[in-house]
This record gives structure tokens, C-alpha cells and sequence, in this order.
């Protein structure tokens, strides 16, 4: 390829590069991203559909049955308190209550009774919620307006409160957990699930913020959260329009733990979520499980905490991985679409795709990390459109380029077969190893005499016709028309190595056409129209030469071309000269008589010249040619 074309590919992919990285930086939160996050979503739930919920994780729900038997919401506290005391008193290992109870009841004696629960067991968990302002920044830390505590006079300690705050992305799905948020004292709250998660874990697996390392750690090992503070967890049920007995986590209504119909000591050993889980309570949001079917936040809880009782979550990679893979995908396969044309385009473009991809899910599979997709991916599709193009846009303007020179002097098969076969057309001139051919009409002075202005234009258009057929033929070159003279290249500019078989095949064409043409002239105007023909194999500079100012034309210069012009002009008329040269690469294929030495303009030693009388027998001609029947010219 040429340096120039170097230069703009690279020059394009400089640009596509910078193009999608600066859309990658601006675009949190966009159509693009969003789409990112479905693609995750995509291969999170076929991940997650193999996964199984804790059997130590276990809800009550506050469901329709049990708004039906109680009442209902908001419920009298003292319905809690004698949940948490039976599940207490029966073993379970911790109790987590996903309702809001921030302001004093009605009954301060109701609320006492509660607040001593409280302090008689305190492997319960109180919800805190946290109000952020109406807008905030999609990437940046989140800014609170105000923090609903538990009420005062229920008596629940720091170490008994979770946020419960359920943080839905742009598109409304939750994905996230916010590890810890800070109060409005500096302090950290941990989130509901992080508060259920440590009672499975061991003391060497502990989840908490750290603040000399300013970080939140499992144990030894660092949480990998976002500027949010939020971590991206997995899933371990389904949405519960598509559960059935063994992918969601046991769930039992409230009401009927409550009046024994499920006893108690069935959570020994277990956590416990209480929470909403009726449509009208509106705590239900889409996971990326499915775009329609929704949780309950309960069961996001619950998810969560056991993503982290695992240790089980997948992290973003950074900006400058994404950086460096849009830079990857745009210059590897501008440099490899550069090399190729056509369909290998897009079957190395498909590969690329396939690797990729294959690439991205095995990542998140093997190592729970998500490389960016969708801007990587756009920038090389982006890359193929513009190879595309630019291929179509060259090859339009080379198909010009190259049918603008050669359309007048050879056939459109040799245009064609030039364009396909990549081959490069340097018209500013290369030496070539080519055919050469003249031909000229022998008594064209006399004929001139007796004929009217009108009827020699129509005799040298038929004549002129037959040599440019017989040159089409046999793919040759129609280099220029000399007064009633023919120049022919053979070999030119599509390279032939059989160049001088053509050459003669084609002379021996135009001496069988000319045969009707030759009868004709004489029988009416009594002068015999015949040619005499040259031809020289050799080497010799072509290309287009001329005046930029008026006129350009494809030719051939050299010894070779003198020689062929030469030969030419010694033929007698219906002869076929040959040299040395093209005989020697012809031999046995036509019927020849060597004629002698010829002198000739230019040449201090006379030049050996054969006629060619014919084909043989045996000649393996690409066309069937019979041996000339008319008259011959002694």
C-alpha cells in the first residue's frame, strides 16, 4: 500500500479512537451506557439462573394474606415486637425489620414495649433511610438532604441500624449496593444486607469500613466500590412471577408465623427478613433478572446479603482499560482492513466480533470483571463502515481512474481483469516486456485516387474496424490510429505471458476478415486493399505520455517499438513480419518461412525477418483460426 494510503488509515483511526473515547467519557448515563448495562444484564442472568438462595436466608412477608388477617398497614408495633421476641426466643441468628418506623407511635407504652425488645435482643436490625437531593451526579458521591432514623423512643442502638436505601441506575434497574453511607455526624451506616451479611460470616470475614484505609473491607480483602461507594452484586432468585419451590428463598407470611401456623423454631440458625411484599405496599423494583418482572425490596436484601456472605460480586474496569480497548479495536482492525477488500473484510470483522465477545463473557465468568462493550465494539464497527467506504470510494474513483485511460484502446474484459487483479497501474511510465504491433494498408495512395471523399472514409473505417476487433480479441491494447496505420500493445497493461501468441493470432485475424474487404475493393473499384503487418517482442517503457495541458495517451516507447514500425513497413502487402524475438517464443505454433535480412533505420546490422503464414496443426491457439485463403502478395 502506498505511504499516503498508510497515512490515512492511521490518520482515521486516530479519530475514531478520540471520537468514542470522548462519547465513552461524556456518556454516564446515555442512551450507550444504558445499553451497556442491558448487555451485562444479559449474560448476569444466564450466570445467576445456576445459582441457589441460601437455605439460611429465610423472609416473612407482609403480604396480602397477612394485610387480610391484620389489618391494614401501618400495623401496631407491638405486632413486631411479638414477632422478634418468637423468632429470638427460638434461635434464629438475626432479625432484620424492613419497615420504616420513624416517627413515635401513637401509644408511648406500645413503643416502650418495642424499645425493650430492642435491648433484649440485640441481633435485630432496625431500617434507616437515607433522602438524597432530586439531582445528583450519575458518577460522583451522593449528596443527602435528610436521614430517617428509627424513632427515638423505640431505643434502637448504632449497632442495630441498616440503611436499606435500594439505588435504581437511570434506566430504573437496580444493580448496585450501597456498601455504607456517611450521617450527618461522619459516620458510617452500613446497609441493611452488610448488617445481615457479617452474622454469617466469621470474625476473619467481617465486612466493615475501615477509615484509616478509608475503604470497605471483607475481612483482608478490599471491597472493589465505585466513587459511590456502591458495589455491584449478584443475584441468587429469580423475580417471583418466574419462581417456582426451588429458585426463590423460603417465604413464609407474616400472619401465619405469627398465629403458629409455622413455628417458630423453623428460623433457628437462621437470618430473618420481615418486610413488604404486596404490590400496594410499592416496594418492588426491576433487576436485571428481567425488564418487566419486579422484586420486592426484601428479596434485593436478601440477594445482597448473600452476595456478600460469598464474596460474590463483579466490578467495572476502570476508564483507562476502556480507553486502551477502544484504541485496540479501532487501530488492529484498520490495519488488518487496510490489507484486505471485499468480503475478507467482514469475515475478519465477524472474527474480531466473535473474540471479543467470547473474550468479555469469560471475563466476567472467570474473574467477575466487565470490560467495557458497547464503545470498544461501535468503535470497530465504526472502523468497518469507514473501510467499507473508503474501499467502494477508491475502487469508484480507480474503476474511473483506470476506464478513463485504457477505455478506447482495449476491451472492457481487459479493464475489468485489470481492476480485479489489483495489479497497479503506474501510467507515469515502467518498463514491460511486451508485444508490439503495425499494420498498415498497402496501395492506400492509389485507392485514394479513384475513390470519392466520402467512399475512402467508409473503406478505412471498415478496415480500421476489422484491426481493432482482432486486437479486442485477443486482449490487446489499441494504442493509436497512424493516418491508415494501426499501433497495437500486447502484454500491456495487464501483464500476459503469452503476449507474442497473441500478438500473431490477432495479425492472422484481421488477415482472415480483411479477406471480404480485399474481394470487395477490387471487384469495384479495381485496387486490392490489403496491409502489410509488423511485430516485435521486447521490452519497452509504457505509460501515459503527452501534454497535462491537452492530452494524455497510453503508449510505448523504446527499441522495440522502432523495430516492430520497421518490420512493418518492409512487409509486402498480406504479409505478417515477425523478428527474432517473437518467433523465438512462438516456435512450432505457426506455419513460418524465414524471408532473409532486412535493413532497416537505426540498425547498423540487417534484422532476420520471418513471415507467418498461418497456424499449425498442433498450434494450441486460444482461438481456432484458419489458414488465411485469399490471395497472397508476392
Amino acid at each position: 500500500m502506498h505511504r499516503r494510503k498508510w497515512i490515512a488509515a492511521a490518520a482515521a483511526g486516530i479519530v475514531i479512537m478520540l471520537f468514542w473515547s470522548f462519547l465513552s467519557q461524556l456518556g454516564t448515563g446515555g442512551t450507550l451506557s444504558k445499553l451497556e448495562s442491558v448487555l451485562q444484564d444479559k449474560v448476569t442472568k444466564q450466570s445467576d439462573a445456576a445459582r441457589k438462595p441460601n437455605v439460611n436466608i429465610k423472609l416473612i412477608t407482609i403480604d396480602q394474606a397477612s394485610l387480610d388477617g391484620l389489618g391494614q398497614f401501618p400495623w401496631d408495633r407491638s405486632l413486631y415486637a411479638q414477632m422478634i421476641g418468637m423468632l429470638a426466643d427460638a434461635g434464629a441468628k438475626a432479625i432484620a425489620l424492613d419497615v420504616v418506623l420513624s416517627e413515635p407511635g401513637n401509644d408511648p407504652a406500645i413503643d416502650a414495649a418495642m424499645a425493650e425488645t430492642m435491648r433484649k435482643y440485640p441481633n435485630v436490625v432496625l431500617p434507616v433511610v437515607f433522602n438524597f437531593k432530586a439531582r445528583q451526579d450519575q458518577a460522583g458521591a451522593l449528596e443527602t438532604e435528610s436521614i430517617s432514623y428509627p424513632a427515638s423512643t423505640i431505643g434502637a442502638g448504632p449497632d442495630q441500624l441498616g440503611h436499606i436505601n435500594v439505588l435504581q441506575d437511570n434506566d430504573g434497574t437496580v444493580r448496585k449496593l450501597t456498601v455504607g453511607l456517611r450521617d450527618n455526624a461522619g459516620r458510617m451506616v452500613p446497609a441493611f444486607s452488610v448488617k445481615l451479611a457479617n452474622y454469617l460470616l466469621d470474625a476473619s470475614h467481617q465486612i466493615g469500613w475501615d477509615a484509616g484505609r478509608n475503604g470497605w473491607y471483607r475481612g483482608d480483602k478490599r471491597l472493589p466500590v465505585d466513587a459511590r461507594g456502591q458495589l455491584t452484586t449478584q443475584f441468587y432468585t429469580e423475580p417471583r412471577e418466574a419462581m417456582n419451590a426451588d429458585t426463590g428463598y423460603d417465604t413464609q407470611s407474616f400472619v401465619d408465623v405469627l398465629t403458629g401456623n409455622v413455628p417458630p423454631e423453623y428460623y433457628q440458625g437462621d437470618i430473618v427478613l420481615i418486610g413488604p411484599y404486596a404490590p400496594g405496599l410499592q416496594d418492588e423494583y426491576l433487576t436485571p433478572l428481567s425488564p418487566v418482572l419486579k422484586m420486592y425490596g426484601v428479596e434485593i436484601h436478601a440477594n445482597m446479603a448473600q452476595s456478600l456472605v460469598a464474596g460474590k460480586f463483579y466490578t467495572q474496569s476502570g476508564q483507562g482499560i476502556g480507553y486502551a480497548l477502544i484504541a485496540l479495536l479501532t487501530l488492529l482492525p484498520i490495519l488488518l482492513f487496510a490489507r484486505m477488500t471485499g468480503y475478507k473484510t467482514f469475515i475478519v470483522y465477524g472474527a474480531l466480533v466473535i473474540v471479543y465477545t467470547l473474550t468479555w463473557i469469560e471475563l466476567y465468568q472467570l474473574e467477575s470483571v466487565f470490560i467495557p462493550f458497547t464503545y470498544p465494539f461501535l468503535a470497530m464497527t465504526t472502523v468497518l463502515i469507514w473501510s467499507v467506504v473508503r474501499y467502494y470510494v477508491m475502487e469508484r474513483t480507480e474503476r474511473g481512474r483506470v476506464t478513463n485511460i485504457f477505455g478506447r484502446f482495449v476491451p472492457r474484459t481487459v479493464v475489468d481483469e485489470l481492476l480485479a487483479s489489483g495489479e497497479e497501474v503506474k501510467v507515469g511510465g515502467q518498463r514491460r516486456d511486451i508485444s508490439v504491433m503495425f499494420v498498415d494498408i498497402r496501395g492506400f495512395t492509389p485507392m485514394s485516387e479513384k475513390l470519392e471523399p466520402e467512399q475512402i472514409i467508409q473503406v478505412l473505417n471498415e478496415y480500421l474496424d476489422i484491426c481493432t476487433k482482432a486486437v479486442f480479441k485477443y486482449n490487446g491494447t489499441l494504442d493509436k490510429f497512424i493516418g491508415d496505420g494501426v499501433m497495437a500493445i500486447f502484454g500491456a497493461p495487464v501483464s500476459q505471458p503469452n503476449h507474442p501468441e497473441l500478438a500473431v493470432l490477432a495479425a492472422l485475424e484481421m488477415k482472415r476478415q480483411s479477406a471480404e474487404l480485399e474481394e470487395r475493393c477490387l471487384r469495384e473499384i479495381g485496387v486490392p486493399v490489403r496491409f502489410g503487418v509488423g511485430i516485435n517482442s521486447g521490452p519497452a517503457v509504457v505509460g501515459n505520455i503527452g501534454s497535462q495541458m491537452l492530452r494524455l495517451d497510453y503508449t510505448a516507447i523504446g527499441d522495440t517499438v522502432n523495430l516492430a514500425a520497421r518490420l512493418e513497413s518492409n512487409a509486402k502487402p498480406g504479409q505478417i513480419l515477425i523478428s527474432d524475438a517473437t518467433l523465438n517464443r512462438v516456435t512450432g505454433r505457426f506455419d513460418t518461412a524465414f524471408i532473409g535480412e532486412i535493413k532497416v533505420k537505426g540498425k547498423e546490422k540487417p534484422v532476420p525477418a520471418t513471415e507467418v503464414r498461418g497456424q499449425t496443426e498442433s498450434s494450441p491457439s486460444l482461438h481456432p483460426i484458419r489458414e488465411f485463403e485469399g490471395r497472397e502478395g508476392t
